[in-house]
């Protein structure tokens, strides 16, 4: 959808995922080939290497940059993905705090995860921030660290920061949401999952974990990159491995849809229904939002 989207509109599309940022992460993140991309242009796509941390901050200064040189092009910028806190952040131009780290205390979080699990150093953020917990799974250890040592330095929760960054916005926005039988989405997601094992995931975090990365590395966070190295590392079976990635991309769709539940404008479209329908749905949103009409849009007929 997003390229029949991208060529009605002149756009260039900007990656909204967290991970596509990665070089050598491409089935665990399923990037779109290059070879399918039918001529649109991709950004923050393969952008830095796995041992690179890369934050929310980045992208967001990234995905300005990329904007502002779409638009000189006469193009329309495009974002697509679903990493909440990223999309927003560019929406609406947060503004991040140079808060800085406490490594002695990242340390002590670390050692508390490896002695009493994941789980109960996630308990503790819950107790201190429940949206933050809510929103953040117990193995995205890095996250759930930099949320107690924000809380640890400033006093505030980072829940509470986010509710303190004005929800204005520099740019004309269309924002469109896609929706799906919470049933169906469950098939979708255990079918997807079958698709990358089949396509070689084991093999592509396997190639990660040679590169010596250390567990905290961001880039091992990603859904289907944690759950896979831990079989690899010996601690459980590739069957275990594949039904918690499974289940866990379950859950991050349920955090997914509540985060965006929040934002507000967003126009929603059941995908349940007739892709071509839904389509011409979509193409009469952005028309009305910036009052065009549609026969001029381009050569297609909707």
């Amino acid at each position: 959808m997003s390229l029949d989207i991208a060529k009605a509109w002149n756009s260039e599309i900007i990656s909204g995922d967290s991970m596509q940022v990665y070089r050598g992460m491409d089935i665990g993140t399923a990037k779109i080939p290059l070879d399918e991309r039918e001529g649109i242009p991709h950004h923050l796509i393969d952008i830095c290497e796995p041992e690179v941390p890369y934050s929310a901050a980045d992208f967001q200064a990234g995905a300005t940059q990329a904007i502002a040189q779409i638009a000189e092009r006469g193009k329309l910028p495009f974002i697509v993905g679903g990493t909440g806190l990223y999309v927003e952040s560019v929406c609406y131009q947060f503004q991040f705090a140079e808060i800085g780290s406490d490594e002695a205390f990242r340390q002590e979080q670390e050692r508390y995860a490896a002695e009493h699990g994941a789980e109960a150093l996630h308990a503790r953020l819950a107790a201190i921030d429940p949206p933050a917990g809510e929103r953040l799974h117990p193995n995205d250890l890095r996250r759930v660290i930099r949320a107690l040592e924000v809380y640890h330095m400033t006093g505030q929760t980072f829940s509470e920061q986010q509710a303190g960054q004005t929800k204005v916005s520099p740019y004309e926005l269309c924002i469109i949401g896609l929706t799906l039988d919470r049933a169906e989405l469950y098939r979708r997601i255990e079918q997807r999952v079958d698709e990358m094992m089949q396509q070689g995931l084991v093999d592509e975090v396997r190639q990660l974990l040679d590169r010596d990365l250390p567990p905290a590395a961001v880039a091992m966070q990603g859904l289907g990159y944690k759950e896979i190295a831990d079989y690899l590392r010996g601690n459980c079976t590739l069957e275990a491995a594949v039904e918690r990635l499974k289940r866990d991309t379950r859950r991050f769709a349920k955090r997914q849809l509540s985060w965006f539940r929040h934002m507000n404008g967003i126009h929603w479209i059941d995908m349940g229904e007739n892709f071509h329908n839904n389509l011409q749905t979509v193409h009469a949103i952005i028309a009305g939002k910036f009052q065009v009409n549609l026969e001029y849009t381009s050569n297609q007929s909707f």
